[in-house]
């Protein structure tokens, strides 16, 4: 870890609190992101000195690898902010884990929010004609105190940019916002930031149209799922498929092979394989995991996804994801069924569980209720393989040789969910996890993989 360069007066002694704001250089990318959370981040860019700031998004990296003229001007800015799940899935390609995602959408207004309390003022430029003012509207009505010292479009308005350069310093502005798409705001800052007085300048992409209203955000729900590109590709799927998947693909493909190139281990390599396999199966299988939800929603009341907090690698709690396929008292209901478990050992499972609903019946026969945890996958609290994650009051009632099934992490699929599921008892359960641990590779994940498809076809221990 390292720390950004920031002009001189950054390190005044007469600017008291003036924070370090900590980067992390990716090897996957390539690049050095800011590695701070949205507090310490607005801190900094609202601090003495003049700077220049970029999103960096999966999409942006892309295109810095096929246009030259864009990849200097990101070398030129001087914070860069790493935005979507994309970047931090790359990051943790290589074992590491950012303290933020920044994305614009979120970052901006609680930065202007700042600003105003600062007394300072922004200028928009860019987005079609009427966008930047619509915007400009909507930030005085839900940030008090706001001042705009100007707007301008992307358009007719960007024509002259001696023009646009001399309308934003006779503004005075104090943060100027720039959306003209990328690469092409980022091109106009390197050409033109120099000559701008404004302290900060930023790119911020389509921003202009979230504020304005005239696009309309994913649910909070979505959002806190990192699955905003999904709800962005169904809004416009012709402008947005080629962007959101296959270039999503290239995106993780190209991180992956520069992480491996430059010396990763096993783990590297198992991690690479869960985030290419996760992102492919989100993709591949979208349309059955949209008409489960349907399916989940008309037969039983209650939310589509169920979330229960099972323990992880090292005995650290996380909360998994499933659909839903059982009634919503469920977990009320639980303890008067456990003496009808039909299995050995401490998990519970009954083969007539009254609190099945018709509809989890069905996808439990299939596997499809576990297609969920792929978000787990990706947030790289589980893997692909490994032995099943296990409840907290299990492991709380776990012997010392069980806890050995806790060195790796959970996995969708593994040998137990290969060998016939509920129909293996706790302790072979136990002692073909630890045998996993002690034994696992690549060339094993990848038989398991290939032998989980069998094991779905034939449903044994899957009710």
């Amino acid at each position: 870890m390292k720390y950004a360069s920031f002009p001189s007066d950054f390190a005044r002694a007469d600017y008291v609190g003036s924070p370090r704001l900590a980067t992390t250089f990716l090897p996957a990318l390539g690049l050095d992101m800011v590695d701070a959370t949205a507090q310490d981040t607005i801190a900094a860019l609202l601090a003495p000195g003049q700077r220049r700031a970029f999103f960096m998004n999966a999409h942006c990296c892309n295109i810095r690898r096929k246009n030259k003229a864009y990849a200097e001007a990101v070398a030129a800015a001087d914070m860069l902010l790493p935005d979507g799940i994309g970047v931090e899935l790359a990051a943790r390609m290589t074992g590491q884990r950012l303290a933020a995602n920044l994305n614009g959408t979120d970052l901006v207004p609680a930065l202007l929010a700042q600003a105003a309390r600062l007394g300072k003022s922004v200028y928009l430029f860019g987005g079609t004609p009427g966008t930047a003012e619509a915007a400009a509207d909507r930030l005085c009505q839900t940030i008090p105190g706001l001042r705009i010292a100007g707007t301008r479009d992307g358009f007719g308005g960007a024509a002259d940019s001696e023009a646009v350069i001399r309308d934003i310093n006779d503004s005075e502005a104090g943060i100027v916002l720039v959306a003209l798409g990328v690469p092409q705001q980022e091109l106009w800052l390197h050409r033109h930031a120099h000559r701008l007085h404004a302290p900060l300048t930023m790119g911020v992409g389509a921003l202009f149209d979230f504020l304005a209203g005239r696009v309309v955000r994913a649910p909070k729900a979505v959002r806190k799922l990192r699955m905003e590109w999904v709800w962005r590709l169904a809004q416009e799927p012709r402008r947005l498929a080629k962007r959101y998947l296959a270039g999503n693909l290239g995106f993780l493909a190209h991180a992956g092979k520069t992480a491996l190139v430059q010396g990763a281990g096993a783990d590297m390599q198992r991690r690479f394989l869960d985030v290419v396999l996760s992102l492919g199966g989100l993709l591949a299988l979208s349309p059955l995991l949209a008409l489960t939800a349907l399916a989940i929603k008309l037969d039983s009341p209650g939310p589509v996804l169920f979330r229960q907090t099972r323990i992880g690698r090292n005995g650290v709690p996380f909360t998994m994801f499933k659909f839903r396929s059982m009634t919503t008292d469920a977990e009320a209901r639980r303890a008067d069924l456990l003496g009808r478990s039909d299995r050995e050992g401490i998990c519970f499972k009954s083969r007539s569980d009254p609190r099945v609903t018709r509809v989890g019946r069905f996808i439990r026969r299939f596997s499809i209720d576990e297609l969920p945890q792929i978000i787990n996958v990706l947030h790289g609290e589980m893997a692909i393989v490994g032995p099943r994650p296990a409840l907290p009051c299990e492991v709380a009632a776990y012997p010392k040789r069980a806890l050995g099934r806790l060195v790796v992490k959970p996995g969708i699929t593994g040998v137990w969910q290969v060998s016939g599921r509920a129909s293996i008892g706790f302790d072979q359960m136990v002692e073909m996890d630890i045998a996993y641990a002690a034994s696992r590779s690549l060339l094993l994940d990848l038989a398991l993989i290939a032998k989980t498809f069998g094991a779905v076809a034939s449903g044994r221990g899957a009710y």
